[in-house]
């Protein structure tokens, strides 16, 4: 929460042939857009500029944007009711992982690595910038769709330092939510939240190799998602690295 300009803080399978001929041409991992995880919640007044910012990112076709409502405010009046604990339980992680243990709001994220103020729109597209070298030269190819049913990811050969690889995720996400707050901080507004992420499924572990990874389309539909969005990231050791590849649904 970013008060009076100031931060307020609590302390197997072969990928398909088109793949493999990029990674060949390339020798590096394909171009692929930047991710922005924005850890946000109702009962912060900061919150609703990196919301709107959020809303205005999310067409670009170089970004990913993704809403992670937190619930570290809830008790200052109004329970956010998109927040869930596994989503403050992320931004902690990140923290932890970073070593600087700084949680607050709006924070965003930018490849899992940066974190800035998340209202602050020269910060979030310098920082996506600086991470623009290191996301084309280390990761992976990714293709996303959709056959019989099932949610199919193919992934391509490592490229760089990927270390043991990274978790396979599947965010079920939510496109557009609007909500009328009705106490807190931001009582009497009517805050609209972009991508807002409902759950996360693991679909298995990419160990460097190309691999397929497959998810029941009906499990990546569920908890009210209009579409859903994949991450291939660094984990270990209950810690959270940077993300080596990234794609969404077509109609996100």
């Amino acid at each position: 929460m970013v008060l009076a300009e100031r931060v307020r803080k609590i302390t197997g399978f072969a990928a398909v042939l088109a793949l493999g001929l990029l990674a060949a041409g390339s020798g590096r991992a394909a171009e692929r857009p930047a991710v922005i995880e924005l850890f946000t919640s109702q009962g912060c007044s900061s919150c609703p500029p990196a919301d709107r910012l959020m809303g205005e990112l999310s067409p670009q076709p170089n970004l990913i944007v993704l809403s992670f409502p937190v619930d570290i405010w809830d008790y200052i009046g109004w329970k956010d009711t998109l927040a869930k604990p596994e989503f403050t339980a992320r931004q902690r992680v990140y923290a932890a992982t970073r070593g600087d243990h700084q949680v607050y709001t709006p924070q965003a994220v930018v490849d899992g690595v940066m974190h800035v103020v998340g209202s602050d729109k020269q910060q979030v597209l310098g920082t996506v910038a600086k991470t623009r070298d290191e996301r084309a030269g280390v990761g992976t190819s990714i293709a996303l769709h959709e056959d019989h049913g099932m949610v199919v990811v193919d992934l391509g050969e490592a490229h760089g330092d990927v270390g043991s690889g990274g978790g396979v995720w599947l965010l079920r996400v939510a496109r557009s939510r609007a909500v009328a707050i009705g106490r807190g901080e931001n009582s009497g507004h009517k805050v609209t939240y972009t991508n807002v992420v409902r759950s996360i499924a693991r679909m298995g572990y990419w160990t460097g190799v190309p691999a397929r990874f497959e998810l029941p389309l009906a499990e990546a539909q569920g908890e009210g998602a209009d579409g859903y969005v994949v991450l291939v990231q660094k984990n270990w050791g209950g810690k959270l690295g940077p993300v080596l590849a990234a794609a969404k649904s077509s109609n996100l």
